[in-house]
């Protein structure tokens, strides 16, 4: 088995390797001036003759010497100023977890390293060190002055933890768990390791600063910085994957001596937590941030989601027994402040949302989510669906049976086609561009090849005084699940053109959104609380990590119609909504969750065929004529 001492000594070898890469770099731009000054001093001593072409060589070699000093000098001020990526991360202080500090400091004496020189959370489920040492990084100055002109190279990295493992796993597990990254704190107080990794984060944040130059002025030089820091990123690249490899396996072997049994148990809870947290961020925190809500208590979540997991699977047994010993965030001394702090920060690496909350950017605590994020979803959806469907152009309008129409008739061809007259009730034009359209007693489109000829005939004018004393009696019906089922069986097109236009409807209120937030000045926000970014990310480049990829029309179209079914059976069938830790919003039938509406929905919006969801909702008791409330 190697010794720590062998993969310090490995990491060392890779550091010097990409700074000799930077010193080759320097040496290239001083050649051109080492040449100038040979030239110029044997003019002077002598040594070189005094013709024509001497000196036409010393004031080609003297130009190319400024040229190149002056791109040198411009190479290393962007680098040198450019701000490294910052992890986000919550910032936890030694006042507000004391014993967390302790426990760390304890760890890092039993390795025989540096102890971190802070602590910060993220939320995401793994951990790792961070050098802060740049003045980029240091602390916020205070009235304008200078936070010092030290440089902070001695300090040792900050130990960043992903904030899901403190609320799920237990302080032995943490411990055992943050031994091998404490223990790369060894490594990393090297100067020739800390050297090259000051080089190489400065080149990557010289490339993304080149990336958001604009302008001929300003571009033009950034972008001659930008080629060179790739090339000598491409040419140190292999050596600096090596060196991290190297430091990785020296903190691996020092960690071996501490708990490492118990080490085994914590990678399993990793990756546990990595799949609660996973569904816990992609089906309940997302649909409320969509709504303008974040959840203020994700990290108190993941907890309720991981024991639901193990409640459901096997392979999970057994984990939740561990919930009776002390958990990790008892080392906090406000842990409901720090989880507000960090689901804040997941609502803003995960969804683009502002960086303090205000009145469209609200917290909601778990046990309001059912009223205020789940009922007010879907009602906003199926609002949405509805008023997808009034805008119809009337060819989408399903075609009357091949019989003359007739008055006895038109009854039975109203509620397919009451979708048009919905809309007075809705702002917008376009019913009343086509006021025939809007006629429950036609039984078809004004403008319907089947139509047109009647309509030349003078023998139409009894049926329209007919029309006109039906409509006065009878008000616009409310939104009802009937119509939605009658449209997207009755009409082979409408399951697809409606897909398209709520895919465009959806999209029109992201730009929206997305304006919205642009406008909001989010680099002043982040300013405002301390949160340093880095010239890692482009501007207006939120959310850093999106969690899902845009749903297809189809897909749109069957989450719609699941809320539909499911305001029905909340207003109609006594159903109530609910909250499921691994699926996200949940409807409730006496208590009891019903996850069996989504083959039937599949089978209406793909297939056409309304029986399995007739049957569905026979069985829940749902009437489908009844209106439904929307928002």
């Amino acid at each position: 088995m190697a010794s720590p001492e062998t993969g310090v000594l490995a990491a060392r070898a890779r550091a010097l390797a990409v700074l000799r890469i930077r010193s080759t770099a320097l040496a290239v731009a001083l050649l051109p001036a080492a040449v100038a000054v040979v030239l110029l001093a044997g003019r002077v001593t002598g040594h070189l003759g005094a013709g024509t072409g001497w000196d036409l060589a010393r004031w080609i070699a003297g130009g190319l010497a400024v040229l190149s000093l002056l791109l040198a000098a411009l190479v290393a001020v962007v680098v040198a100023r450019a701000r490294p990526a910052l992890s986000p991360s919550v910032p936890i202080s030694e006042k507000s977890a004391p014993d967390l500090y302790r426990l760390v400091r304890d760890l890092a004496d039993r390795l025989e390293v540096p102890a971190p020189s802070a602590i910060a959370l993220t939320p995401d489920c793994d951990s790792w060190l961070e050098d802060r040492t740049h003045r980029a990084h240091g602390p916020p100055r205070r009235g304008g002055a200078p936070a010092g002109g030290e440089r902070r190279a001695p300090e040792a990295p900050v130990l960043v933890i992903g904030s899901p493992f403190l609320w799920w796993m237990r302080v032995a597990e943490l411990r055992a768990l943050l031994a091998p990254v404490v223990a790369g704190t060894g490594p990393s107080a090297h100067p020739d390791i800390a050297a090259a990794r000051r080089f190489i984060r400065g080149l990557d944040a010289a490339v993304a600063v080149a990336a958001r130059a604009r302008g001929p002025v300003r571009g033009l030089p950034l972008r001659f910085v930008g080629r060179v820091a790739r090339l000598l990123l491409r040419a140190g690249r292999e050596h600096a994957t090596i060196m991290e490899r190297a430091v990785a396996a020296a903190a691996s072997e020092r960690a071996q001596t501490v708990d490492y049994g118990l080490r085994i148990v914590a990678q399993e809870q990793v990756g546990l937590a990595y799949a609660g947290w996973d569904r816990l961020l992609t089906r309940v925190a997302l649909p409320a941030w969509r709504m303008g809500r974040w959840p203020s208590r994700l990290d108190a979540g993941v907890v309720s989601a991981l024991t639901e997991l193990s409640r459901r699977d096997r392979l999970a047994d057994g984990f939740a027994s561990r919930l009776g010993e002390r958990p990790a965030c008892d080392l906090l001394e406000e842990p409901g402040a720090i989880d507000r702090a960090a689901s804040l920060l997941a609502a803003r690496l995960f969804h683009g949302g502002p960086a303090e909350p205000g009145p469209d950017w609200s917290p909601v605590g778990w046990n309001q989510y059912p009223e205020e994020v789940v009922d007010r979803k879907w009602r906003l959806e199926a609002a949405r669906l509805h008023r997808v469907l009034d805008n119809l152009p009337a060819t989408a309008l399903p075609a009357a049976p091949p019989v003359p129409a007739a008055p006895a008739q038109d009854p039975a061809a109203a509620p397919p086609l009451s979708y048009a007259r919905t809309a007075a009730r809705t702002p917008g034009t376009r019913p009343a561009e086509r006021p025939p359209a809007d006629d429950p007693a036609m039984g078809l489109p004004a403008d319907d090849p089947g139509m047109g000829p009647p309509a030349d005939k003078p023998g139409m004018g009894p049926p329209a005084v007919d029309r006109r004393d039906e409509q006065q009696p009878a008000p616009a019906p409310g939104p009802t699940l009937a119509r939605v089922i009658d449209r997207l069986t009755h009409d082979e097109r409408a399951g697809d053109l409606v897909a398209a236009r709520l895919g465009a409807e959806v999209e029109r209120e992201e730009r929206e959104e997305a304006a919205r937030q642009a406008a909001r000045g989010t680099s002043q926000q982040d300013a405002a609380i301390g949160v340093a970014w880095g010239d890692g990310m482009v501007e207006g480049g939120l959310p850093l990590f999106p969690l899902q990829p845009p749903r297809t029309g189809r897909e749109l179209l069957a989450d719609h119609v699941t809320a539909m079914v499911c305001c029905a059976a909340v207003d109609t069938a006594g159903a109530a909504p609910g909250l499921d830790w691994l699926d996200g919003p949940a409807l409730l039938v006496d208590g009891a969750r019903r996850a069996d509406l989504g083959r039937p929905v599949l089978s209406l919006v793909d297939d056409g065929d309304a029986g399995p969801l007739r049957g569905w909702l026979t069985t829940i008791g749902v009437r489908p004529e009844k209106p439904v409330r929307l928002v």
